[in-house]
């Protein structure tokens, strides 16, 4: 299989690395992590100029038209860069939710002000009893003549904090577990009702808790269709499963070779690290494993691209692929730069606690093999 990238592709991963190589330096993003909303409005502007947040956006409404393949290259990219704008919340999750569930008006009002950054998205699907089953929904959604009722809870929603509208999920009817009667609401995030609690995660980014006491949704903003929007939602999981396996995959890049230039750097008995056999072995161990992973998110995305009958099957694998091979090449990171590697002011810490953080989202390594092998 042909797997070199589009002139296109190889156009904006040449411009997300001279973005990360410019302006994200270590020191920068701690800048900005200490920072009140978490990340750099002039980076996001940036990012809207260079067209990043069109990625998911059909060109008839200003976007570059892309799919999973063009999301996989971008992500890829960031996690080399640990870049905190809400890319992955906004115009991955975000987005997708817009393009294929909303009504034409709202496409049409909307996502031209995604794509130039005016505006931002966050989607609130877990709640504190589902840990990671999508279908596992209590937030109440009661219809009404002129729109929608919500009243519930939503937990770690990533970049809630400085979102405009928030994608919600509900149950209008049905059981605590069934798939059937789940809907989907794009909830303007000012409404009255809406009480949002922030906080900064271990990796640097920030999420929030959020309550919905009696708020109302117009009908216009119903995403999908009611009661049947589990299939919208499990569609737009599965494309945040290949941006986060992507963005791990990309950070997997930079740990194996800060690693290898570490060993060769760092001397012990006048002798490079690099030169001791047993720790050569370790390194040819992470370069494999992340090897592996990188084919493996490949022959995913290609799979979703082209709705092929296994790829359900695929991503679960690959999720559980990410979270055991990120685990390992990260604590080998770690261990092989000795206690600088869990020091703040070398980069191998963040990277691993970044990897961590992304195996908990959308279902950890263990609870995807054991769908896999349902």
């Amino acid at each position: 299989m042909n797997f070199d990238l589009s002139e296109e592709q190889q156009l904006l991963q040449d411009s997300v690395a001279r973005f990360i190589e410019d302006n994200y330096a270590l020191e920068t993003r701690q800048h900005l992590v200490a920072s009140d909303l978490g990340f750099s409005e002039p980076y996001w502007q940036t990012m809207a100029d260079l067209g990043w947040l069109g990625i998911n956006v059909p060109e008839a409404h200003g976007g570059i038209g892309g799919n999973q393949s063009d999301t996989m290259v971008l992500m890829q990219a960031l996690g080399q860069g640990l870049v905190l704008e809400p890319i992955f919340a906004s115009a991955i999750l975000g987005t997708r939710a817009i393009v294929d569930g909303a009504n034409e008006d709202t496409c049409t009002r909307l996502l031209p002000s995604l794509v130039s950054g005016e505006r931002r998205l966050s989607v609130a699907y877990a709640e504190e009893q589902a840990r990671f089953d999508l279908d596992d929904v209590v937030t109440r959604i009661t219809p009404q003549d002129d729109g929608y009722r919500i009243s519930g809870r939503k937990s770690m929603v990533f970049h809630a904090q400085g979102s405009d509208y928030l994608v919600v999920s509900g149950r209008s009817y049905g059981g605590q577990t069934d798939r059937d009667g789940i809907t989907l609401l794009l909830v303007d995030a000012a409404s009255e009702g809406v009480r949002m609690t922030s906080f900064p995660t271990v990796d640097g980014l920030r999420a929030s808790e959020i309550e919905f006491e009696d708020v109302f949704v117009p009908k216009a903003h119903l995403l999908g269709a009611e009661g049947g929007g589990y299939s919208l939602l499990e569609s737009i999981a599965i494309d945040g499963i290949l941006a986060l396996s992507a963005e791990a995959v990309g950070a997997m890049e930079v740990l194996y070779k800060d690693t290898v230039s570490y060993t060769q750097e760092r001397e012990q008995f006048d002798h490079p690290l690099s030169d001791f056999q047993v720790l050569q072995h370790r390194m040819v161990d992470m370069f494999m494993e992340y090897e592996q992973c990188k084919s493996l998110l490949y022959r995913a995305t290609l799979e979703v691209v082209q709705r092929g009958h296994a790829a359900l099957k695929t991503v679960h694998a690959l999720k559980y692929m990410v979270g055991k091979v990120g685990t390992f090449i990260g604590e080998n990171a770690v261990q092989l730069h000795g206690g600088m590697g869990v020091t703040e002011e070398l980069r191998v810490g963040h990277y691993f606690k970044r990897l961590l953080v992304i195996d908990a989202q959308f279902g950890n390594s263990d609870y995807h093999l054991a769908k896999f092998a349902d």
